[in-house]
């Protein structure tokens, strides 16, 4: 049943990724950023909608409270990474338009790629680090400045369940140069969603948002070890299964 299930889902969001990713293109010639972004927002949500109605896969959200009040509010949110599933979800939770992070071959994917560049958002060439990272700085300044949120995977790739990458000093650094504060978020997607995984499983994900970290003053290093001392502590409250060895 759950390979059926999955198998389902898969062809549900190929379905229904066609006509929006060139609904958004065509758009993307009239339409504002913050347009093409609610509109791709909008398909995310059916893929999300179409998780928990066909997978039984359910979004469990605490600290929402946590997260910036202002309109202009900026924020960094660094997130655990476990599978694709956040990276749907964390679009349709958010109050406010959020720019991803993201490698440039992304781009290329047909549909969803296409969509994706038509979106503001900040794709990089992890080839030349200095230059990304500059590019990084000088658009989330950019975006931040009209209110939107950046989100980065600190670990930088999907982590199996139990498990933590090596956390890297990018998304701490951004918030230092542009004086924003991060905000961790812990997600135990790989329960019902496993990395790299076809076959999906019911079951209830817990999204925890922790409270802001203020920036200010702060190193890039020493602010991630506090942002991965959080993350990790809150992923074994959360699914202590998972790391019972």
């Amino acid at each position: 049943m759950r390979l059926i299930r999955s198998m389902l889902h898969m062809l549900w969001m190929a379905i229904t990724v066609i006509p929006w990713g060139l609904a958004v293109v065509v758009f993307s010639l009239v339409g504002t950023s913050n347009q093409i972004y609610w509109m791709c927002a909008g398909w995310l949500r059916l893929a999300v909608t179409g998780g928990t109605m066909i997978l039984g896969i359910q979004n469990r959200v605490t600290g929402m409270e946590n997260l910036p009040s202002t309109e202009l509010g900026s924020c960094v949110l660094l997130v655990k990474h476990q599978s694709t599933w956040e990276t749907f979800s964390m679009v349709t939770l958010m109050p406010h338009p959020l720019a991803f992070v993201f490698k440039k071959e992304l781009l290329y994917v047909p549909f969803f790629g296409w969509a994706m560049s038509r979106m503001d958002m900040i794709h990089i060439d992890r080839s030349q680090r200095a230059q990304a990272f500059n590019k990084v700085v000088a658009q989330g300044k950019r975006l931040m400045a009209r209110g939107v949120w950046v989100i980065m995977f600190p670990e930088g790739t999907r982590i199996e369940r139990g498990q933590k990458g090596v956390y890297k000093s990018g998304g701490t650094r951004l918030a230092i140069e542009t004086g924003a504060p991060v905000v961790p978020v812990a997600v135990t997607s790989a329960k019902c969603w496993p990395r790299k995984a076809f076959i999906k499983k019911p079951g209830i994900v817990d999204i925890s948002i922790g409270k802001p970290i203020s920036s200010v003053g702060r190193q890039p290093d020493e602010l991630m070890r506090e942002v991965e001392a959080w993350i990790e502590a809150e992923m074994r409250r959360l699914d202590p299964e998972a790391y019972s060895s």
